[in-house]
Parts: C-alpha cells; structure tokens; sequence
C-alpha cells in the first residue's frame, strides 16, 4: 500500500458508525425534495431541508428550468468570463442586485464558491479579515486562501469584535465577514451593531444572506433589509440552494467591487458558469418570493409554533429565532443514536457533531419549510418528545 493510501486507511470514524448502525449520512432519496420524502421506499417527514418557502416542486419554477433546457440546452460549456455568458445570466444579476438592495451582482456557480471566490481575493496582504467564529465553512475556506491578517471574533459578541478591530492599524482595509443566519444554529446576526462599530472603525462589511434571503426582510430580502442596514453593508451574498429553490449564488455590492470581483475572483473566473437550468429555476423563485407573500407569512407562523412547542417540550434550542432551529444533545454518539431512532419513527433530521461544532455543542438540526403543516409538526414533536424524555434529555 502507497503511504498516501496508508495514512488515510487509519480513518474510520465512519466505518465505525457504520458498524454501530448509527451512520447517518448519505441516505437516499427516491423522491422529490418536500416535506414528505422517500426514502428506502419508506415515506418518511423531512425536516432536514433549506428549502425555506418549499419552492422546489413548484410549477413554475419547474417549468422555467425545462424551458430553458429546452432553448440553451443543458450547460454552457464555459466560464462566464469567455464563453459561458447567457442573456438568463445578465437578466438575473440585475433582479438581484435591485432586490437586495444594491448596484450589481455577478452569479457564481454555488453558494461556496461565492464566499470563497470573494473572501479570498477582495483584500490584500497587509488588510484584515475579521469573522465570527460560527461562520459557515465557505467563509473560513475563504479567509484561509487570503493573504490579509485573520482575526476571529467570539460568536456574536460585540465586545470582542471591537477588540479586534482595535488591533487593525487605522489606514489599513478593515473587512468583517458574518452570516446574517447562522446556518447551524439559527440565531441571527447583531447587524446594527456591527454596522455601528464598523463605522466607528472605518471598516467595510460582508453579510451572507444565505439562511436570511426568502425568510427575513421585506418580501424576503434578508437580514440586512430586516435590520434597515443594507445602505451600511458593502457586500451581500446569497445563495440559490435554499429559498431559491436551485443551485448556484451570487454576490452584490457597489459597481466598483463588483467589477473589480469579476476580473479577479478565481471560483468565479476558473469555474464554468451556471447552467442554464438553474439560473431560470432561481429567477422562477424570485417571482414567486415577489408575488406571493404569503409563504414567508406561513412560514413564520410554523415557525413560532415550532418555537413554542420545543420550549414546551423542555428542548434546549439556545438562541434561535428562525425557521433553523437547533436541538442540542451534547454527545456524538448519542446525536447519531438520535437520529437513527427519530428516522425510524418517520422524522428526517440532520445531525451537527464536530469537527463542525465543538464536541459538546453538538446538535440536532430541525428546519422549516413554508408548505409543512401543522399536523405534520405535531407529529415531529411528539416523536422528538417520546425519544428525548427515553434519553432523560427533557423531563
């Protein structure tokens, strides 16, 4: 055996699990992503998903990736920055960057690369990157390829990020980097706060709106649009995975970042372009997010019931207030025991364990969709209730 193949037999945390019948990723789906899914041929609740306004089996939205499946084929074939420009591309970046609330936007080919593609090149050697130490990995991948000065700051704590800032040298680029949705956890972003020390210390800042877009904010235009701070934000990304029921992202800000990001962002320049297919589906989605309010509207009203009822349950969900709500066990192999025991019960939730959250943070997560029911919380509640109190976990 070759030394490389040698070092990475001796992982086998997933054998292990495996071997416990506690592994609980990869499980296939035999069918549409919805609240019910399939799954083994058993019928089972999905609570595991981002799509937040249950756009994915719309018809619209369905027709308009056939549509353009039908008319530019299934790729591009190319980066956008040579041959793999469609007028569906241009038409889109416009929407968004009006939607948000700022001059321009450019799509990138997944949420991931955004935030990689941006974080790693909008600064340089001698500036700084200040982040929340829960931001999603795509951001830490991001700030690990710059060259700028790192500086991480406790989750949400305004003390400490001001401390960090105090260590940047006044004439130096200043860019603090944040969810507005913490994807794992589901609390939100302290944004005016942070626009207000980051004017105090003349830095720029960056918002992913991943988890905000189509759940907060005016007809769903984010946490920066909820807080009033979008004039306050430079960069605000988002992603197409979640509410815009697709594939892809995009980044939008002023004029002279966007075009500077287009001639320079590597994901962006090296990656081929969004297919056709999903740049209509998501454009599709920003219709529907326009035009019919009324999902966020149920969706926050599944929301507070949800919200309501693990509290009554005695679950400890820490700070959350959004649609992802976090129900946290502390233990590895008990949040995978967990997991397997509410799936065979009918309930599909995501386990959280490290190295993605430290070892005692580790969680169950449990989202929303504007197209549950009720009915169907009931019956997650009432599982998650049986098979916590069977693991003295609530009383």
């Amino acid at each position: 055996m070759k030394l490389l193949q040698e070092k990475l037999a001796k992982y086998d945390l997933p054998q292990k699990a495996m071997a416990a019948g506690i592994y609980p990723y990869f499980r296939k789906i035999e069918s549409d992503q919805d609240t019910e899914v399939v799954t083994d041929g058993k019928k089972v609740l999905m609570f595991g998903s981002n799509a937040y306004l249950g756009l994915t089996n719309h018809p619209k939205v369905k027709e308009a990736a056939i549509d353009a499946i039908n008319k530019y084929g299934t790729g591009c074939a190319g980066s956008r920055f040579l041959n793999g420009t469609l007028d569906l591309h241009i038409e889109l970046e416009k929407r968004l960057a009006e939607f948000v609330g700022k001059e321009d936007a450019i799509i990138y080919s997944t949420g991931f690369q955004v935030n990689l593609g941006v974080v790693s090149c909008i600064t340089g050697r001698k500036d700084y990157i200040i982040w929340d130490e829960l931001d999603h990995a795509s951001i830490i991948e991001g700030h690990r390829l710059s060259f700028s000065t790192k500086l991480k700051y406790k989750h949400n704590d305004m003390d400490s990020l001001e401390k960090q800032l105090q260590k940047c040298e006044p004439n130096k680029v200043k860019l603090i980097v944040v969810d507005g949705v913490f994807s794992m956890e589901g609390d939100v972003a302290k944004l005016p706060e942070i626009v207000a020390l980051a004017k105090k210390y003349n830095a720029s800042v960056m918002v992913d709106e991943a988890h905000g877009i189509g759940v907060l904010g005016k007809q769903g235009r984010g946490t920066c649009n909820h807080f009033g701070v979008t004039d306050d934000v430079d960069l605000i990304m988002g992603t197409f995975s979640k509410s815009f029921a697709s594939i892809g992202g995009f980044i939008a800000a002023d004029k002279e970042v966007i075009n500077y990001l287009r001639h320079n962002s590597r994901s962006y320049i090296f990656s081929a372009s969004n297919t056709p297919s999903a740049t209509a589906a998501a454009n599709a989605a920003l219709d529907i997010m326009l035009s019919e309010p009324e999902r966020i509207d149920n969706l926050w009203n599944l929301t507070n019931y949800a919200l309501e009822g693990f509290r009554n349950l005695g679950c400890e969900i820490g700070h959350t207030s959004t649609p992802i709500i976090p129900l946290f066990i502390r233990d590895n192999d008990l949040t995978f025991l967990i997991v397997k025991e509410l799936f065979e019960r009918g309930i599909f939730v995501n386990p959280v364990v490290s190295p993605a959250v430290a070892s005692q943070d580790t969680l169950i997560r449990f989202s929303l969709m504007a197209t549950h029911t009720k009915e169907q919380l009931d019956i997650a509640l009432e599982a998650i209730g049986d098979i916590f109190r069977s693991h003295n976990l609530i009383q």
